[in-house]
């Protein structure tokens, strides 16, 4: 009986404790499904502030931008100044890319993502740059800060100057690695001018940012941009993440001679940061400019041998200007400067000067060109159609010397037309303005002389002004395609304009509705295609 009871008495222990193990699983279990649950009402919740601006880094115009100048903290994209600042000295010859850094207990206990190094480590520049541009290693940053201004605070200072002297004006460093800080901000806007004068400054060094993997002390390092390899085109640059600004990047493409740079502020995390992105590139890139007529990015010290390099004869321009009447073409800069012009890729309204047009007849491709006369007035007079055929027409406009009078022929009015920009121009058109009765011109062919163009009724809509025929023809065609119900039956045409040296091609639709050309340009502006209105 003893026995049967002890046995009895050991088998309710042990059930006992399996009753005991089961309940523990089951809470534990709960436990960690309740945790998940609380993160994923966590991650629903998270929503960090969005900007992003999308630049032609070409001609320098803003494609697109939502947001684009309101403070942001820049995460590990600070890093890309840190390394801009790293680049100079390795320019200058004052550290070599074999150069050791010593690693101070200060940069050793930084929070990660870093390399883990020690104090008393050191670590050479070239490996130190791939460190920051991959894994984006804090206390590779701080070691760099302190090998090149003695301190991470002093750094900072030289960091935050160097903004100021690129036109970053909104943009403020308090570190070198972009860890948190209340007081490091700055701007989609600021980030993307930063994007482009790294690689205009420094396009050997410039290379690095398209390493994919980077192997250090037996470890294979994996680049957090992981657009590199799996887009078309893009080369660069740099991602960052901290909880108040959420998922960033600054990323640079080039397709075919197109080049961009975009800018993502407040993704909610890398796959939905990078989509965003990926929109972005895949809406801008094919109607982004072929041809570079933007100056290079440079600081405000070197504004100046930009200028020189750009306009080498601005002195002769100048006297023709004078003669003509019309405004020099002028550098632009990203620096401060004072001058009628915004800065590149500004959305600030532009100074308007009046050029004159033609308007032609609908179907028909017809030259139209500006001679002075000794009386100072000017008048515009087709040329013979070079194609019946055509659906797009071209408009040129250009300026001669004076010649003497001719005999009087009747040619289309001019009217004060909107400033000819690279970037579609933002302020509203000047009124058009009365002109005065046909004056003498001379006549362009030996042929019998064609009838007045006709002016073009209703109103227009300009989509932008592009340094190539092509480029013009193109955006014209794609936005026919994204509003095809608007300008289906609308003119397309496009507007040849020289101003001194330089050429640009409005694209432009005509015979529109003023309700038919706001409804259009409203569904252009959705689909990232610059518009405005022009009434004829």
């Amino acid at each position: 009986m003893l026995l049967g009871g002890g046995v009895f008495q050991r088998g309710l222990c042990c059930s006992a404790i399996g009753l005991a193990t089961v309940l523990t699983i089951t809470a534990l279990s709960t436990d960690v499904h309740a945790k998940r649950a609380q993160r994923a009402r966590s991650a629903d919740s998270y929503q960090p502030a969005y900007s992003s601006i999308v630049v032609d880094a070409n001609s320098g115009a803003v494609m697109q931008a939502t947001n684009a100048d309101a403070p942001r903290h820049p995460a590990s994209l600070t890093k890309i100044m840190t390394l801009y600042l790293l680049f100079e000295r390795l320019e200058q010859g004052t550290i070599k890319l074999t150069t050791e850094m010593p690693v101070s207990a200060r940069a050793a206990v930084q929070a990660p993502s870093k390399l883990g190094l020690k104090p008393g480590d050191s670590i050479r520049v070239e490996p130190a740059i791939r460190a920051i541009v991959t894994k984006s290693a804090n206390d590779v940053a701080v070691i760099v800060a302190e090998a090149i201004g003695g301190d991470e605070p002093a750094f900072a200072k030289m960091m935050t100057a160097k903004a100021r002297a690129l036109g970053m004006n909104q943009t403020t460093y308090r570190n070198a690695s972009g860890l948190p800080d209340d007081q490091q901000i700055t701007t989609a806007r600021d980030q993307a001018i930063l994007g482009r004068a790294i690689q205009d400054r420094f396009p050997n060094h410039y290379r690095y940012f398209a390493t994919r993997t980077f192997e250090y002390r037996g470890h294979a390092i994996r680049n957090h941009n992981h657009l590199l390899g799996t887009v078309d085109g893009v080369d660069g640059i740099k991602t960052g993440y901290i909880h108040a600004s959420g998922f960033n990047i600054v990323t640079s493409v080039r397709r075919t001679n197109h080049h961009i740079v975009a800018v993502v502020f407040g993704g909610r995390s890398a796959p939905a940061r990078d989509a965003r992105v990926r929109s972005l590139i895949d809406n801008n890139i094919n109607i982004a400019a072929v041809k570079r007529t933007a100056p290079p990015v440079v600081e405000g010290w070197e504004t100046a041998l930009a200028r020189k390099d750009n306009d080498k004869d601005k002195k002769d321009k100048d006297r023709d200007d004078d003669r003509t009447g019309s405004a020099p073409v002028r550098v632009a800069s990203v620096s401060p400067a004072s001058s009628d012009s915004p800065l590149p890729g500004s959305t600030d309204p532009i100074k308007p000067n009046a050029v004159k047009t033609v308007t032609v007849h609908p179907g028909s491709m017809r030259t139209a060109t500006l001679t002075p006369l000794p009386s100072e007035s000017r008048q515009l007079m087709p040329a013979p159609a070079e194609s019946a055929q055509a659906t797009i027409t071209t408009i040129t406009t250009v300026k001669t010397e004076q010649s003497p009078p001719i005999a009087p022929s009747v040619s289309a009015p001019a009217v004060p037309e909107p400033p000819v920009t690279e970037s579609d121009p933002s302020s509203p058109p000047a009124a058009p303005a009365k002109m005065a009765s046909a004056v003498p011109s001379v006549p362009v062919s030996t042929r019998a002389p064609e009838p007045t163009a006709k002016p073009r009724s209703g109103w227009i809509i300009q989509i932008g002004a592009l340094p190539d025929e092509k480029d013009a023809r193109q955006r014209l065609e794609l936005a026919q395609t994204k509003a095809k119900d608007i300008l289906g039956k609308a003119d397309p045409f496009t507007e040849r304009v020289e101003k001194g040296e330089k050429v640009l091609f409005r694209a432009r639709f005509a015979g529109l509705e003023k309700n038919q050309a706001e409804a259009a340009c409203k569904h252009l502006k959705r689909s990232d295609i610059p518009c405005m209105l022009v009434k004829n």
